[in-house]
């Protein structure tokens, strides 16, 4: 299987084209958002105030960097669980989000909305956080510092690997491993 270099922001084309399965190296600028930002992130949308990022073809790695040593960019940069984004990534795609980077399942309804909004949900490699911010260039707090490892971070990246588990058609690679496998 080949892999797709594509560069984020994600535009319709680059969406409509990933595949569950798909092995892709992402360049560019991505955000970093775990629950809490999430939560201050949709209370703005609700109060109809400014956010931090453009949403529109916004990609969201779902990360809470450890603190950089000297000389690095960032931390250990690995991946955290998803499923805890779930209550607040509908209201973000229907405002513009196109794709989301994380660990593990995404609910039935996260999934419709996918489809619905046009979105791809990426899985990064759990444990492998050192070896994952290598591919992170620069690194720059841009909202919620007060959130510690969880503010909300701009991100540069090169050739960040990820692997599409959930595509615009509602296709699940989670699901269809489990298919491929039981008996």
């Amino acid at each position: 299987m080949s892999t797709k270099k594509i560069s984020a922001p994600f535009d319709e084309k680059t969406v409509a084209d990933l595949k569950s399965g798909d092995s892709v190296l992402i360049t560019g600028t991505i955000y970093t958002a775990r629950d809490a930002a999430h939560k201050c992130l949709t209370e703005l949308i609700e109060q109809k105030k400014s956010l931090p990022f453009e949403l529109r073809g916004a990609v969201v790695y779902y990360v809470g960097p450890s603190p950089e040593k000297p000389g690095q960019v960032i931390g250990s940069a690995g991946p955290t669980t998803s499923y805890r984004m779930d209550a607040y990534s509908t209201l973000l795609m229907q405002h513009g989000l196109k794709g989301m980077i994380g660990k593990g399942k995404r609910s039935p309804a996260v999934i419709d909305a996918m489809k619905n909004y046009r979105a791809v949900y990426l899985a990064a490699t759990g444990g492998a956080g050192a070896l994952l911010s290598k591919c992170i260039k620069k690194s720059e707090i841009i909202a919620f510092e007060e959130l510690g490892p969880e503010a909300v971070r701009r991100l540069e990246v090169e050739n960040f690997p990820a692997i599409v588990i959930n595509d615009i058609h509602g296709n699940d690679l989670y699901d269809e491993g489990i298919k491929k496998y039981a008996r």
